[in-house]
């Protein structure tokens, strides 16, 4: 079985959300993992790498967050969301890591598997291949889970640690 499916020979963090999955979740204040040079604005505020958002004061606003996928910067970023405890999260439908396990469903209070593979645009504005897993969107907070259980995106809305 391959299980490197989640990079390819031009392996980079520089993946870019939709537009229409941002639109599906409403306004963000701040994206602390926004790309170098971006195709659109995914938040009112936007931290590049450059910025290094990991050491930004996130303030008391809504976040969006798609990190790098590379570790440990992904799980970084996963623990700073799930600490500040109100914003959306997109990662691969990876529910079996340890991380997903310790911090996800400990501390998430909704997520959505999405019906179909995200094809993310590439820094120069195209659309990339089907990725090799699928991806789920992560709420933190009651107010998120409720846009996560209301959007118009397809998938699989499921409840956790309702009492955050």
């Amino acid at each position: 079985m391959n299980t490197s499916f989640e990079r390819s020979a031009n392996a980079s963090d520089e993946w870019y959300t939709p537009r229409e999955i941002i639109e599906a979740l409403g306004e963000f204040d701040l994206d602390p993992c926004a790309p170098m040079h971006p195709l659109w604005p995914t938040a009112k505020t936007m931290y590049n790498k450059q910025d290094n958002g990991l050491i930004q004061n996130w303030g008391g606003g809504r976040i969006w967050l798609n990190p790098p996928y590379s570790k440990p910067l992904i799980w970084q970023f996963v623990e700073k969301l799930a600490e500040h405890g109100n914003g959306i999260a997109l990662l691969f439908n990876r529910c079996d890591s340890n991380k997903f396990q310790d911090i996800i469903f400990t501390k998430a209070t909704g997520m959505m598997f999405l019906r179909n593979r995200i094809k993310f645009f590439r820094p120069d504005g195209t659309r990339g291949d089907s990725p090799g897993c699928g991806s789920v969107l992560i709420a933190f907070g009651r107010e998120n889970a409720e846009i996560l259980r209301n959007c118009s995106l397809q998938g699989k809305y499921v409840e956790l640690n309702n009492d955050k």
